[in-house]
């Protein structure tokens, strides 16, 4: 019985870690709009709101530079878009972007 109990308590365990790693992904898509692109430096200004898996509680604008310079050819200034940034050691680099729809 003993046995039982405690394979269903590493489950639900195993589950409930799972389960917050995926809301934890989710959560770090940040909404923004395009100011600025400069694709020949691989860098792009957005304006978002609140960064908090970047630790940025207040809306700002800021310079991001971008992991592939390819996905700046599909923006323009004013574009809508979600995406998730980092913090490396030579600053903030934007690692996912998408139009918002």
């Amino acid at each position: 019985m003993n046995r039982i109990i405690s394979t269903a308590a590493a489950f639900a365990l195993t589950i409930g870690i799972l389960s917050s790693g995926a809301l934890a992904a989710g959560a770090a898509a940040i909404s923004g709009e395009v100011k600025k692109i400069d694709e020949g430096a691989g860098k792009i200004t957005l304006k978002h709101g609140p960064a908090k898996s970047l630790g940025m509680e207040e809306p700002m604008t800021m310079v991001y530079r971008v992991k592939d310079p390819a996905m700046l050819r599909q923006l323009k200034v004013g574009d809508k878009v979600t995406f998730e940034a980092e913090e490396g050691a030579s600053g903030y680099m934007v690692t996912r972007m998408d139009k918002a729809k």
